[in-house]
């Protein structure tokens, strides 16, 4: 893990996606804009060995199991206000 400032062991050194010691010209080219992901950008990410399509395929299919979980949740949310007297949008 990076070290720095006084009393701690070790010398500074940026970390891709968690910090990045950034000289004040790349800070002036951003127009002093202090946006972290400017700088330290993204952790590199191990491959999972996982075909693209087939990833995507498992995702979609898993969005699509989450968003009806979330539509019957709506109807019973909706159903539960309508038993409490609140079924006409709370006015």
């Amino acid at each position: 893990m990076p070290q720095s400032g006084s009393g701690e062991k070790g010398a500074y050194a940026d970390v891709p996606g968690i910090c990045k010691s950034a000289a004040l010209e790349e800070v002036r080219k951003h127009g002093h804009v202090l946006t972290t992901g400017r700088y330290v950008g993204a952790a590199p990410q191990e491959d999972d060995g996982e075909p693209f399509e087939d990833k995507m395929t498992r995702l979609v299919k898993q969005l699509r199991v989450q968003q009806a979980e979330g539509v019957r949740l709506d109807k019973a949310i909706a159903a539960n206000l309508e038993v409490l007297g609140f079924g006409d949008g709370g006015s």
